[in-house]
């Protein structure tokens, strides 16, 4: 109470200075036409009893603080002031020179009977002074307290910036710093590749060079953070300034993109840390929003919805106003948060529901879709570590393949419109347990397009997920946090990689575009050496390799050197769909008297057969020499 009461003291008293500052300028304005229209005098002028009278100084003072506070000019902070204060000073200054020649003319004179008077111009010069009067104050408040900060910069007390693109967005992060007291840092140089910006200044900002020439300008100005503003530049050309920037030892930072600018508001317009999605040779790929217009209105159900990926899914579908959606998951705690998520952003908009349950439980699925008949449903229940499936198979079997097939045989029996599964490019020439049940997900949904006569199947497959739980991206922080050092399987490992939204976003596509028994993947560029990403961490982080340190382990149960994102059968029938980044497969055929052999077989799998029996239905599956081991 005592430091709010100080605080509201503090601020009468400058509201206080700045009245003053107002009053004792308003009076050297009247005082200097008088001076300017009647010759250079003042006292000795008629004039002098009006503006020397008491009465006269109150009154017109009185009704400017009225004019100024009607007009919010003691409520701007004046650290800001900029052309909204400017255009309400404009209007204050031609009102109070109005009010000074109604007090001159029509009180003082016809009314009170004072002699003097001075020319009606005298007036328009008053209203040409009083907007002077008004903006210095307040102009010259903003540009004290920007040199203020900027010689507090240059003692050492804030970080050092370089911009990287003197274009809009770069003229709008330094405004950023600015309007900040530099706190997030005080903007030394810019740097940029158009030759005609060179030597020039952007928002007082001198462009000191290319971005070829970062790493020796961050050294020669000991700059602390550099800020790339390039959101119009590829993500080609974005990954290469990246990895000049990382040549220094500085914090890099980037701004959003265009879209992401536009777009997703004023939580979007901030400068972030580099993200591992940014080290990404090809841009993230935005999907066509029309596609998923099938959700509009509809009941929508995600198993696994609490998951990583599960959960970003609920999160794109609840774009497309959905009826509602129904999380179903056997963990508790994160579909309990993701719901609290939705309900905060879209309030009573949606309808969000939670059930617990298993997808091997078929009673409890049944249970849930007589509740809510959804319209879709979205597979993502699964399990996905390769060295955990590798010392449980028999779970893999049950959750992975028998999950999958009692969500689709629940949907054809509750006559669901769409199903969608995923699946990973694990499933491609598997040689593990996980990747071999994922194959087997994909033909239960091919046979069931088959059978079923009221839903559409589809399956995704997905390339490694950024960022999802388990992956190798929070794996690798957790260990440069701990100080090292990163454990890497093998040297020469790969991957696909996508981000999470690129995930979610390709479920919801497929679910539009799918006919029936296709399976899709998404264009993920080429794929990436697992070490370079290691090295790329280290240094995203301020350390050097050395710091941290790499180890390299050996492969784990069933890990494979690369992953492929289509069978060599698939090659012949695979085409691009309406959208260029989605690829899709199409059905094949399905003996239906061999796979109900495969689901009775798989029914009585254990530990000893179980790669035996999964051999049998899936002929591309072949062990890798590690399968089995303990992880």
């Amino acid at each position: 109470m005592k430091e709010e009461k100080t605080l509201k003291i503090t601020a009468l008293c400058k509201k206080a200075v700045f009245v003053i500052v107002d009053f004792i300028l308003y009076f050297l304005a009247n005082t200097a036409i008088v001076y300017l229209t009647m010759g250079g005098h003042v006292r000795a002028t008629d004039y002098s009893s009006i503006l020397f009278s008491y009465l006269h100084l109150f009154a017109t003072l009185a009704v400017l603080y009225v004019i100024n506070k009607l007009l919010d000019l003691y409520k701007s902070v004046w650290t800001f002031a900029g052309v909204d204060e400017i255009a309400r000073t404009i209007v204050a200054a031609l009102l109070s020179s109005f009010s000074l020649f109604f007090f001159d003319r029509i009180i003082f004179t016809e009314l009170l009977h004072y002699s003097g008077w001075i020319p009606f111009y005298a007036y328009f010069l008053m209203f040409v002074l009083e907007f002077v009067a008004l903006c210095v104050p307040r102009i010259g408040f903003r540009l004290f307290k920007r040199y203020q900060s900027r010689a507090t910069s240059l003692s050492g007390k804030h970080k050092r910036v370089m911009i990287v693109g003197a274009g809009f967005m770069g003229d709008f992060f330094i405004n950023e710093l600015i309007m900040n007291n530099y706190k997030d840092g005080y903007p030394v140089l810019a740097v940029d590749d158009n030759p005609v910006k060179l030597h020039k200044r952007i928002n007082g900002v001198k462009v000191r060079g290319t971005c070829a020439e970062i790493p020796e300008l961050a050294q020669k100005y000991n700059i602390d953070i550099i800020m790339i503003c390039l959101p119009s530049a590829s993500r080609a050309r974005q990954k290469e300034i990246i990895d000049i920037a990382m040549q220094t030892k500085c914090a890099i930072k980037i701004s959003p993109s265009v879209n992401e600018f536009l777009e997703d508001g004023a939580k979007a317009r901030k400068i972030r840390n580099i993200e591992i999605k940014d080290l990404l040779a090809r841009p993230e790929v935005k999907l066509d929003k029309k596609v998923c217009r099938y959700l509009i209105g509809k009941t929508v159900l995600v198993t696994g919805g609490g998951g990583s990926i599960g959960s970003e899914l609920c999160k794109q579908v609840a774009r497309y106003s959905p009826k509602s959606i129904i999380i179903f998951d056997i963990y508790e705690n994160c579909a309990f948060e993701l719901e609290n998520d939705l309900k905060n952003k879209y309030g009573g908009q949606i309808d969000v529901h939670i059930r617990i349950g298993s997808v091997r439980e078929k009673a409890r699925l049944r249970e849930v879709f007589e509740e809510f008949m959804p319209d879709v449903v979205f597979h993502a229940a699964a399990h996905k570590h390769v060295p955990l499936m590798e010392s449980s198979p028999c779970e893999a079997v049950k959750n992975n393949a028998f999950g999958t097939l009692n969500v689709a045989e629940i949907c054809d029996e509750f006559k669901v419109s769409r199903m969608v599964t995923l699946s990973t490019d694990k499933a491609v020439n598997p040689t593990n347990v996980m990747g071999c049940t994922k194959r087997i997900t994909e033909l239960i949904v091919q046979y069931m397009n088959n059978v079923s006569e009221s839903t559409v199947y589809a399956a995704v497959r997905f390339g490694n997920v950024l960022g999802s739980h388990g992956s190798v991206i929070p794996i690798f922080k957790k260990q440069i946090e701990e100080g090292g050092p990163i454990t890497l399987t093998h040297p020469d490992i790969e991957r696909y990689f996508m981000t999470i939204p690129e995930a979610a976003q390709l479920v919801c596509q497929a679910g539009g575009l799918a006919k029936g028994g296709e399976v899709f993947v998404l264009d993920m560029g080429e794929p990436v050496k697992i070490k370079d990403l290691a090295v790329n961490m280290i240094k995203l982080a301020g350390y050097e390799v050395d710091d941290i340190g790499i180890k390299i382990t050996g492969l784990r149960p069933g890990e494979k050197m690369y992953e492929e994102l289509a069978l060599e059968s698939e090659m012949e029938t695979r085409s691009k769909t309406a959208l260029e980044k989605i690829f899709v497969t199409q059905p094949i055929e399905i003996d239906n008297e061999r796979f109900r052999h495969m689901i009775s077989d798989l029914h009585n799998v254990t530990e000893s057969n179980v790669r035996e029996t999964l051999e049998k239905y899936v002929p591309n599956y072949h062990p890798a020499e590690n399968s089995g081991e303990d992880y």
